[in-house]
């Protein structure tokens, strides 16, 4: 069992292999709970608190409750923004009392660490301005699923070095594949979180500034949004700042011959990647899509099931 999901960080090795391993037994069908009686999420209520909007991780965690047999509660605009009407710790406390666990998707990391710190029940990030944990094993276990196996595989990421990128590295280092990631010198990842990373796997991660080194002989290519939520008055400064970032045809064919593209969505179409590039046959995006469903599930299981 977890105690909750705040950052990959917090797992260790063997943590997450039981997720990866326990989500491809469910999406196969071959998890011997699966068919149990009552179901693993029977009798309980998971909140969700959304201060961002959301599809997939809204859609996937609603729809993955349910199957588990437990009950989604939204919370909207009632309850208000975290720390507005009453303090986030207060709201935890409150909170804890009515639900089992609690599923957040927030402006602030610093509030999600808080609201866990007060909360006696399970807590698991949806997303926060640092981190973004379940899209990062989805992205692993999906290269798990076409690749066949971790050792040896090389990973690129080019673009923001965003909360989506902050936990790729992590994931990537947790299972031993190899990454490199190209972005603007201002816009990379800091010294210090490179370092935490060393620190999870010493070669686990290489910074560089020009995408086509951190493409050479990939097996795997992502990319993400250049502007975030929140980030939408710097929009016009960041599209011309990454221009040179975008996945493109071009760009694309520095990596190995068989390189598949991936992309946590949505998609800026015609910024940070061309629709020849989601849209061709080295694209796996929409895999990647689906596998957050079963690799959430398995985390509720670890994270709240009998």
């Amino acid at each position: 069992m977890l105690d909750g999901l705040i950052s990959i960080a917090d797992l260790s090795e063997e943590e997450v292999f039981r997720i990866l391993d326990l989500a491809g037994r469910m999406k196969a069908g071959s998890d011997a709970a699966a068919g149990s009686a009552p179901p693993p999420l029977a009798g309980k209520t998971v909140g969700m608190l959304f201060e961002k909007p959301s599809m997939r991780t809204r859609i996937s965690f609603e729809v993955g409750i349910n199957q588990l047999g437990g009950r989604a509660l939204i919370l909207g605009s009632e309850t208000g923004p975290l720390g507005g009407r009453e303090s986030v710790a207060d709201m935890a406390r409150v909170m804890s009392r009515y639900l089992d666990g609690i599923v957040m998707r927030v402006n602030r990391h610093e509030d999600l660490l808080r609201f866990a710190q007060a909360a006696s029940i399970p807590v698991i990030n949806g997303l926060s301005d640092r981190e973004h944990p379940c899209q990062a094993l989805s992205d692993v276990f999906t290269i798990r699923e076409k690749a066949g196996r971790f050792d040896g595989v090389r990973l690129a990421y080019v673009g923001d070095g965003n909360n989506v990128a902050r936990s790729l590295a992590q994931a990537a280092a947790r299972v031993g594949v190899s990454l490199a990631v190209a972005s603007p010198p201002k816009y990379s990842l800091s010294e210090e979180f490179v370092r935490s990373v060393e620190r999870m796997r010493p070669g686990a991660l290489r910074i560089c500034a020009d995408p086509a080194e951190a493409l050479a002989g990939a097996d795997f290519v992502y990319t993400d949004v250049w502007t975030s939520m929140g980030q939408e008055d710097e929009g016009a400064l960041r599209r011309k700042v990454f221009a040179p970032y975008q996945l493109n045809s071009k760009l694309l064919a520095k990596a190995g011959p068989d390189a598949m593209v991936m992309h946590c969505l949505p998609a800026h179409r015609g910024e940070e990647i061309t629709d020849e590039v989601i849209d061709g046959p080295a694209s796996i995006v929409y895999d990647q899509a689906e596998n957050r469903l079963h690799v959430q599930k398995a985390i509720m299981r670890l994270v709240l099931g009998r």
